[in-house]
């Protein structure tokens, strides 16, 4: 091919590509100009952004499973889903997994080689320790990259400039410092004979289910805060503890909210509240998941169910297994 004609093919395909991402990206509803934009200039990356946000979503729901609030009222509105109206620690809880998850979901597909423009860390090769015979080797998770592409992507939603938006801020960093904190070095052994000579170690990142009992612990000593506002603008410039004496800030790692939680008993679509009739509780339990507190006072049902199966299955020679009936009984709880 030509150089000319080889130059109009490469700008058409470039074309076919950005009308591609433009399409994809103004279809995805709920997102903030900035997102817009990186969409599309990443379209690559938009598919794993989103199932970073649902994994976060489902380990939301998997924390919560047993709670009045079990984070079934997310939806699927957004990438992100349904945004909590309410400034409280579920809605604090919700922004830290799910800025975790687009970081790791990012980072894993860098590992993968899902990704254009990433790949593993490059920091960690080559380094050789010899003090302690060990040296960088394989594939390192680049983890700072993660949470960069997720502090450029997630962060970007927040436009209002209100003390809410410094809740969210704060939280996603938070969700993104803990998953940071939690990677761990592994290392594989070289030597004669299964010797440990030298060892060539790698970063790599943790399970998501570990960030979200960090999170969810995080959740339960979660801080109250209030805004402290600029003197000129009358703007929100930074949170500190509520009630505390000066200007205390929450540290990096807690996570922050602004307004009690609702008790989440009934349906309320103001607070993302679906309410817990109809959920199944344990009736033994004094727990969250135990219908006295699952079922706000209104009492429960008890629903009796038998089930049968074959049992104590016996081979007789030749050639017929003979087995007997046997009968469960089982009772399954549900909030009035």
């Amino acid at each position: 091919m030509k150089p000319f004609l080889h130059l109009c093919a490469c700008r058409a395909l470039s074309s076919v590509v950005a009308l591609g991402a433009n399409i994809i990206c103004n279809k995805i509803p709920g997102l903030a100009p900035r997102q817009r934009a990186l969409c599309q200039s990443r379209p690559d990356a938009i598919i794993i952004i989103g199932e970073g946000a649902q994994s976060g979503i489902n380990e939301c729901q998997y924390q919560f499973r047993y709670a009045r609030w079990n984070c079934s009222a997310l939806g699927e509105r957004t990438v992100f889903g349904q945004e909590l109206r309410v400034g409280s620690r579920e809605a604090a809880f919700t922004y830290a997994i799910t800025a975790a998850g687009v970081a790791h979901a990012v980072t894993a597909a860098c590992s993968q080689g899902k990704l254009s423009q990433c790949g593993c860390d490059r920091d960690k090769q080559g380094y050789h320790n010899r003090e302690d015979s060990w040296k960088w080797g394989g594939c390192s998770a680049d983890v700072k990259y993660g949470v960069e592409f997720s502090r450029r992507f997630v962060d970007a939603r927040e436009i209002k400039k209100n003390a809410r938006r410094l809740m969210n801020l704060h939280n996603n960093e938070a969700g993104r410092k803990i998953l940071q904190e939690r990677t761990k070095l592994e290392c594989k052994c070289h030597g004669v004979s299964g010797s440990c000579t030298t060892r060539t170690c790698w970063i790599t990142l943790p399970k998501l289910r570990e960030i979200g009992y960090l999170l969810k612990e995080r959740y339960s000593e979660a801080v109250q805060v209030e805004p402290v506002r600029a003197s000129r603008l009358r703007q929100p410039s930074f949170l500190r503890l509520k009630g505390a004496r000066g200007y205390q800030k929450p540290r990096d790692t807690d996570l922050v909210y602004l307004e009690r939680s609702p008790n989440y008993c009934e349906e309320d679509a103001a607070t993302g509240s679906t309410g817990t009739r109809g959920r199944l509780c344990n009736g033994t339990s004094t727990l969250t998941g135990g219908c006295g507190v699952m079922c706000c006072g209104r009492g429960y049902n008890t629903h009796h169910y038998t089930r049968v199966r074959q049992c104590n299955c016996k081979f007789h020679w030749c050639c017929v297994v003979k087995c007997s009936t046997c009968s469960e009984k089982s009772e399954v709880f549900t909030c009035k």
